[in-house]
């Protein structure tokens, strides 16, 4: 007797990003940004100070507006339904959101107030989960503007994970985080990607923190992404992340301007 094989199911999109042009008044910004993530994976943008990793991320939580191309979260056209693109998202954009005068058990209270689901009892118990996510329970009752700035941040990544999102974006998220802290954070996205199926952007400079996390990588240099890969496709060919950003950017050996005007 034949066995019938359930089907396959493939991965939903989660973001897409097309032709997405952001420019500011000094002809900064980013042009012709075009990206896809679907759910489960963990996707790192590479760039230096300056690159557009922040101006984009930002055009996707609609913290700034676009001057042409279409941003689409979970389906849904940012500038149609902005509400309805945002429900399954988390962020942590440049420096944490927090209330100093505030502990950061009341912080979380009062971002739970944002989602039905999250009040009463299930906000309460989804606050001790996330305080423990990221290793503050001990500090919870303690008013955020006495915490270190990786405590801070810490907290900032609470309220990222608060609402269980399905796409969640953090811009430089190890910064402050001390050896253990930056382990822990790695593993806690690993297996929010692999148990929940959350898609992540995470926007770095450093290479080598991104290759131990992401699964694909997309260099950003100039305001645009010259190139993408899956970080397996990478590694086969270069010998790290950082060798594979030199060389796309033109600035290792045999780098892309040297490979393109033979």
């Amino acid at each position: 007797m034949k066995i019938k094989k359930g089907k396959k199911t493939m991965p939903k999109t989660v973001l897409s990003i097309r032709n997405m042009r952001k420019l500011y008044r000094n002809g900064r910004g980013v042009r012709d940004i075009s990206l896809e993530l679907k759910e489960g994976e963990i996707m790192g943008l590479l760039g230096p100070n300056g690159s557009g990793k922040t101006t984009t991320m930002k055009a996707i939580c609609g913290m700034c507006g676009i001057d042409a191309g279409e941003i689409r979260v979970f389906g849904t056209d940012i500038d149609t339904d902005f509400e309805a693109a945002m429900r399954g998202v988390g962020a942590l954009i440049e420096a944490p959101a927090v209330y100093e005068n505030m502990s950061a058990r009341k912080n979380l209270r009062l971002a739970a107030r944002f989602y039905p689901e999250l009040r009463g009892r299930a906000g309460e118990r989804r606050i001790d989960e996330v305080l423990e996510l990221v290793n503050l329970s001990e500090y919870a009752d303690d008013k955020a503007g006495r915490f270190s700035l990786g405590m801070k941040q810490r907290l900032g990544l609470a309220l990222a994970f608060l609402s269980r999102p399905k796409l969640i974006i953090l811009d430089e998220p190890t910064n402050g985080l001390d050896i253990e802290g930056v382990v822990h954070l790695r593993g806690v996205i690993r297996d929010m990607a692999e148990s929940e199926g959350a898609a992540f952007l995470i926007a770095g400079h450093v290479a080598a923190e991104l290759e131990k996390v992401c699964d694909k990588a997309a260099v950003i240099h100039g305001g645009q992404i010259p190139a993408r890969a899956d970080m397996k496709d990478i590694l086969e060919n270069h010998p790290s992340l950082e060798d594979y950003f030199l060389s796309v950017t033109g600035h290792g050996e045999g780098g892309y301007h040297e490979r393109n005007n033979r």
